[in-house]
């Protein structure tokens, strides 16, 4: 018990200091001066700052290059700069960046049939990276591949489709026949939804959603990059040390709102250097930008010497515990509560860095939304019967109780969490509280590159974990829908983002009306999330720990920092001199 004692007594109170109060405050103002920024490309600026190669480093790989199969925010951010769709968010930093455009579409199609159709029609002259043309048949294909690949967001993203269903049924089969139709002539490609979606363009413009040629295989693609429609393309990929992207000799500017021309001629992308080195090599100007998330002791260096480099910028993101809810001892409400009770998040804020980036979360919804997590069940003093405004302290003689009384106490329970300084440190802290409270508690840290698919996977029979989240596109859908939906629990599979297991029907309808009931209003629907948000919490298959900024890590010669809320920093819009 003694880390856990320690952060309790006396870590919590010392590690607030100054460790962003004065340094990383600044870097926080200096990125809110520069929310509206604009994609600038006019020829005297392209001149002026085109060319050089942008390194990026992480501690381990992203995973699988498929862009329709990686959910990985390692590389999704980076596809933005490879891959397009049909919509994409429009690349300008601050609250307009959260903004639907056409991408590979000529315009944004107004839904017809109540919501039912949308007639999209393609810009002409795009050609792949390989030369060859896009075309409606490529759209088509590109969809039913989602499916048959098994795509993360298959189900909670696209099953509105007409004949989704029968795809998620059977992938092998999937043809979509009743929910896309091309018209080659007219360049048009048209989608029928089985019922509305309210948030169907914002879909699409994720990046499980881009469009590949029509003949790319229809299984994970590994270590093979389809050929892209963006300003690079990926050349050379070896997952254990580099992944490497050059121009894409095919691309032009369509709208440089949607894909702007990208000023770095290359881009260089580095793996397994551990996060504390990657830190000095980003600072003394080896690296660029570090994928990985700044550990918490070198945040006070950032701070005094180098706020220059450092930017602190807002994005929906936290820290989350889910515990399955099909296994021992988490499959028992009370076990679940008592995490959630004993959960010190205050010591969680600490360990990601301080309050300046970071603040205890109670439910599923961070501040950043409008309909955010209102209320706390799992605080001292309070219970989803009597909640509190704001999350206090941790309750661990409630939680010792629950344990007791849930007839879980002393069996053997393993939390599962990636190996960067910070997972370790708080899954460090989880399992001496797990153990404080009355298990047999064992932490088994694993490489980022592959923590999210073993959590995912059931056969693992991963009993609790600790992961982090940042949203898709803006929306509460993004963390209820996605992280415990009904269609987003696969068995068996290492794209099963319903990692607790979790399905109740009562809450999925909620779900399903605030997402397709086109009648609703705004604020209606608004209420639609803040109760499945009450409802989730109540059965606790998550205890929420902090929702947390971005602190962001830059090398000296890199200028122009182009921070969208949708993909965080745009690789192509940054200068190198």
């Amino acid at each position: 018990m003694r880390a856990f004692r320690t952060l309790m007594h006396r870590g919590v109170h010392r590690s607030c200091s100054a460790v962003l109060l004065a340094g990383l405050t600044t870097a926080a103002s200096m990125a809110t001066a520069r929310a509206q920024t604009a994609v600038d490309q006019t020829p005297e600026t392209l001149a002026a700052h085109r060319g050089g190669t942008l390194r990026l480093v992480a501690a381990a790989s992203g995973g699988t290059l498929d862009p329709q199969i990686n959910y990985t925010s390692k590389y999704i951010n980076l596809y933005a700069v490879v891959y397009d769709g049909l919509t994409t968010f429009r690349k300008v930093t601050g609250p307009r960046g959260n903004d639907v455009v056409p991408d590979l579409a000529e315009t944004l199609p107004a839904p017809q049939d109540g919501g039912l159709t949308y007639v999209f029609t393609l810009r002409p002259n795009i050609r792949f990276s390989n030369g060859q043309p896009l075309t409606t048949a490529d759209v088509a294909a590109s969809f039913r591949r989602i499916f048959r690949v098994g795509s993360p967001t298959a189900g909670s993203f696209y099953s509105a489709i007409a004949g989704a269903d029968a795809c998620l049924r059977s992938p092998a089969t999937c043809t979509l026949k009743d929910g896309i139709t091309e018209d080659p002539a007219h360049r048009t490609v048209t989608f029928h939804l089985a019922r509305p979606d309210t948030e169907f363009l914002q879909k699409l413009a994720f990046t499980h959603a881009v469009i590949l040629p029509a003949e790319t295989p229809d299984h994970d693609l590994g270590n093979v990059a389809a050929p892209s429609t963006g300003p690079y393309r990926i050349t050379t990929y070896d997952p254990n040390k580099f992944l490497h992207l050059d121009r894409n000799p095919y691309f032009r500017v369509w709208d440089a709102q949607a894909q702007p021309e990208g000023y770095p001629d290359r881009i260089e992308y580095s793996f397994g250097i551990p996060d504390e080195a990657a830190v000095t090599a980003v600072e003394n100007g080896q690296y660029d930008w570090l994928a990985d998330t700044v550990p918490m002791d070198r945040l006070g260096e950032l701070g005094s010497r180098f706020t220059a480099q450092t930017h602190v910028a807002p994005h929906p993101a936290m820290y989350f515990i889910p515990m399955n809810v099909n296994l021992p001892p988490f499959n028992q409400l009370k076990a679940r509560q008592a995490v959630n009770y004993a959960l010190n998040r205050k010591a969680m804020v600490i360990l990601y860095g301080g309050p300046g980036i970071a603040r205890p979360l109670c439910g599923m919804l961070p501040s950043s939304f409008p309909v955010a997590s209102d209320q706390c069940f799992y605080t001292r003093g309070a219970s989803p019967a009597a909640p509190a405004a704001q999350w206090s302290a941790p309750d661990l003689e409630k939680a010792r109780a629950l344990v007791r009384e849930s007839g879980t106490a002393g069996q053997h329970v393993t939390l599962v969490t990636a190996n960067t300084s910070i997972d370790y440190a708080m899954g460090t802290w989880l399992r001496d509280m797990l153990q404080n409270i009355g298990y047999q508690a064992t932490l088994r840290p694993l490489s980022s590159s592959m923590a999210f698919n073993y959590m995912q996977n059931s056969g693992n029979h991963v009993q609790i974990a600790l992961k982090d989240w940042s949203a898709d596109y803006p929306s509460p859908s993004n963390f209820l829908d996605d992280l415990l939906g009904c269609e987003n629990f696969h068995p068996n599979s290492d794209s099963s983002i319903n990692i607790p297991g979790f399905c109740d029907r009562r809450i999925q309808a909620l779900m399903d009306r605030a997402k397709t009931d086109v009648s609703l209003t705004q604020h209606q629907t608004d209420e639609l999330w803040r109760e499945v948000d009450h409802l989730v919490m109540e059965q606790a298959p998550i205890a929420p720990a902090i929702e947390k900024d971005d602190v962001i890590i830059t090398s000296p010669r890199l200028k122009n920092f182009f921070y969208t809320q949708v993909n965080k920093l745009f690789f192509s819009q940054v200068w190198l001199q």
